[in-house]
């Protein structure tokens, strides 16, 4: 099945302790790349191919530079890529051959002086975030590690971001996962977390409020932990100093302040130090938001952060009256949010208090009914009309009514000025 010269590496390979292993190597580069790639192309027998993946990932385990024999392999043959080999046996049903298949790729993914890139990389990256997604997986732990290895990188982490890759971290999290995957997850948030386009990103898709819900249930330091330095880095990484005071203020909303009191007063002793000084920037920087908090800043903070809930700012007459032109800011957007929510949100109260807030916004801006049904809202507001949830179809009736008398208030006033400028005819 096999040729003389392949079946004589394996042999002199896998029989020899460490240092012959790197005189073999030395001696036969790429006669390793060649009987190892070509047999894991070539055999389809699930127990030999485990076995040729494990000699591989110790191979490179020994020696992280020597992911570039596959490299240049590769480069010689000028054929197929390095990944091709690897990257097909992710479509294997053996589970275990397809995650140290992943395991291996991203070695040589990060431990290779060239970077993966193009469809092996959105290929590798889609299945990753895939995997994650995937009920009772198995090795939920293996791929975690595989993303925490590659997330280091810059050019990975916006690859990932791109594939929803925040998104499908936070839905995980959200879910009822053990504390390692929580913190294997989390520290795949946290190191992107440290380029400031992404940190600043953070807010948009729930970081927060999910890390927020894990810390005040956690008992385990090093989840307490990365969770703080997330925390930190999302508000000082960002070079737009007001999404760093919305990160601070969602923080605040979250009880974050808090449960940052709770571990500062439990005189627990922390392994790490860094904790200590987390708690101590955290709490210092929260209790100045809450100073300098405005309703609106509370109230936008609310609105992007997609978790609306029934606080006082949304019946104040006074808050819409002083702050709904306020939300044309930005070119509209906390309307465009409140107006996306009605669209893909499925939490009940979420759109009941954004069709409340869309109507409020219509009553107290003279140009808002316009402006709300140029942007689709007034269309999804009819849909909630029918929606199974009663207080949902209650707040949008009241919307539709606040629309509709906004139309004929202005219809009144139209009338009032054509009247005005007719002049009344003198019976004879």
């Amino acid at each position: 099945m096999i040729s003389q010269e392949d079946y004589n590496f394996i042999v002199a390979f896998d029989t020899s302790n460490a240092e012959l292993r790197e005189q073999t190597l030395t001696n036969n580069r790429m006669q390793c790349a060649k009987t190892l790639l070509t047999l894991l192309g070539h055999i389809s027998k699930d127990q030999t191919v485990q076995y040729l993946l494990i000699l591989v990932d110790d191979m490179l385990n020994e020696d992280k530079s020597r992911v570039e024999i596959f490299k240049e392999f590769s480069k010689k043959k000028k054929t197929d890529s390095v990944w091709s080999v690897f990257l097909s046996l992710l479509n294997r049903n053996d589970a275990f051959i397809q995650n140290i298949s992943a395991r291996i790729v991203a070695k040589i993914a990060c431990w290779s002086t060239e970077l993966m890139e193009g469809a092996d990389l959105t290929f590798y990256l889609t299945w990753l975030r895939d995997q994650l997604r995937i009920q009772g997986n198995e090795y939920l732990q293996a791929v975690a590690r595989c993303l925490q290895m590659l997330l280091r990188i810059d050019e990975y982490r916006m690859a990932f971001v791109t594939m929803e890759g925040i998104s499908t971290l936070v839905y995980v999290l959200g879910t009822r996962v053990n504390f390692q995957i929580q913190y294997q997850l989390t520290f795949c948030l946290w190191i992107m977390s440290f380029n400031p386009v992404l940190a600043e990103r953070m807010g948009r898709y729930n970081v927060i409020p999910v890390l927020a819900d894990i810390l005040a249930d956690s008992v385990k330091e090093k989840v307490t932990r990365i969770i703080l330095a997330t925390f930190v880095n999302i508000i000082k990484k960002p070079e737009d100093h007001s999404i760093s005071k919305d990160h601070a203020i969602a923080m605040v909303q979250r009880k974050v302040l808090k449960q940052l009191e709770i571990l500062a007063q439990s005189g627990q002793k922390f392994e790490d130090p860094d904790i200590l000084e987390d708690i101590e920037f955290l709490t210092e920087t929260l209790q100045a938001s809450v100073v300098d908090m405005s309703s609106f800043d509370e109230y936008a903070t609310e609105v992007k952060s997609g978790r609306l809930e029934w606080s006082p700012v949304h019946s104040s007459d006074k808050f819409w009256r002083e702050n709904a032109c306020r939300l044309n800011e930005k070119n509209y957007e906390l309307l465009k949010i409140l107006i996306r929510l009605l669209e893909s949100s499925k939490d009940p109260l979420v759109l009941a208090v954004a069709a409340h807030d869309i109507g409020e916004y219509v009553r107290h801006y003279s140009r808002g009914k316009i402006v709300a049904e140029n942007l689709g809202g007034k269309h999804l507001v009819m849909q909630m009309l029918t929606h199974d949830d009663p207080n949902v179809r209650y707040e949008a009736l009241l919307c539709v009514q606040k629309l509709m008398v906004h139309h004929w208030e202005y219809l009144g006033r139209q009338l009032q000025q054509d009247t005005a400028g007719k002049s009344v005819p003198v019976k004879s």
